[in-house]
């Protein structure tokens, strides 16, 4: 199979922020302890238990060796083929093999070698602690940048996820249109990224610890907009965010007045033009959210309540592999009785701080699909 292949992009050329970061991430960090700043270890979180169980399983030097920047797991995955974009030491990947099931499967890519090897270390003792016959979980070495280069291929995938690992791209408008490209239609991409408050000086992307630290090359919030949009994404779905502190001195005083977050947007390749809104029932069959399901910052969706939903978040629904999970009907429209106006869209990470902050922890995770509901991925 294309994604069992371990052949490099050809095409490809190694940048010096490739050369630097495969230095930092092969030879420099040893573990987590290693890290200057908390933009690359997950934040403290409620977990959910079937999730918590998965991690369980991973084996601790995979686990070690991981510098993600959040907890990556989106809805509705069993039976998904599922893209890990910078997979590093394989614990992702692993986690996902065990809720995508033996009929789904995890590819994880990375450029990094001596992450590889960890990852591929241990494939068949995952496998065995699994109890599945054969592996669901494979790793390609190749850039994000290319990954039609190292024969994945396009219209592949129904999910893509990837935890801070896009920042540490040169050219993120490629690994968008790469990530585009072998996503199915309905596909998404599900991702945890560093984001910074406006665009960055030359002296900061310059900078190689703060890039391999995952600061030095965080897009500007708003730029993901736009090469989203160029890419032909739907708009960015923000679903939570986690402020970013650098405790090193040094390091501040060169950042100077610029602010960091930790976010998680979804996007989707779904059709554009003019879409309607729709009423939506959820149906409480996704593992994990059997009473209420988190789209995004903006709508949770309890189980049998008539939600209005603007026509953005209803293509999404209904050309996704959400789609067995609700029930939709014509908008009342907000003038009726029983209509509730579809809320704008907010994709600004540092406003969603503050809500945050009042609502106290909540779980960035999802679940995957439960027997109760049809096959999310086919």
């Amino acid at each position: 199979m294309a994604e069992e292949k371990s052949a490099r992009a050809k095409d490809f050329i190694d940048s010096t922020i490739h050369v630097d970061v495969k230095e930092y991430y092969g030879n420099v960090l040893k573990n987590t302890s290693d890290l200057k700043t908390n933009a690359c270890v997950p934040p403290t979180k409620p977990v959910p238990a079937f999730i918590r169980q998965a991690l369980k399983k991973v084996h601790p030097e995979v686990t070690g060796r991981y510098y993600g920047c959040g907890l990556v797991v989106p809805e509705c995955l069993e039976g998904c083929r599922i893209l890990d974009l910078g997979s590093g030491s394989g614990r992702d990947c692993y986690m996902l093999s065990q809720l995508v099931g033996e009929k789904g499967h995890v590819t994880g890519i990375d450029m990094t070698e001596d992450q590889l090897a960890v990852a591929r270390t241990y494939v068949e003792h995952h496998m065995k602690e699994f109890g599945y016959k054969k592996p669901n979980v494979s790793f390609v070495q190749g850039y994000i940048e290319a990954l039609t280069e190292v024969g994945l291929e396009k219209s592949s995938f129904d999910i893509i996820i990837s935890n801070c690992v896009v920042n540490l791209s040169p050219d993120k408008k490629r690994v968008l249109a790469e990530a585009y490209s072998v996503l199915k239609d309905g596909g998404e991409l599900y991702f945890s990224d560093v984001y910074c408050s406006g665009r960055l000086t030359e002296e900061i992307k310059n900078h190689k610890v703060l890039w391999g630290e995952c600061i030095g090359g965080a897009l500007w919030w708003k730029d993901l907009l736009q090469l989203a949009e160029e890419v032909g994404f739907s708009p960015p779905r923000l679903v939570t965010a986690s402020i970013i502190t650098v405790d090193n001195e040094d390091l501040q005083s060169i950042l100077g007045e610029f602010k960091f977050v930790s976010a998680t947007y979804r996007l989707f390749k779904v059709p554009k033009g003019n879409n309607k809104p729709r009423q939506v029932i959820y149906n409480g069959n996704i593992t994990g959210a059997e009473d209420s399901f988190q789209f995004d910052s903006q709508y949770t969706f309890k189980v049998d309540e008539v939600v209005d939903v603007d026509g953005e978040v209803a293509t999404i629904l209904t050309h996704s592999r959400f789609k067995e999970d609700f029930t939709f009907q014509p908008s009342a429209g907000p003038s009726e009785p029983c209509g509730v106006k579809p809320k704008a869209s907010s994709v600004d990470p540092f406003e969603l701080l503050p809500q945050l902050a009042k609502q106290g922890p909540g779980s960035a995770t999802g679940g995957c699909c439960s027997t109760k509901s049809a096959t999310c991925c086919k």
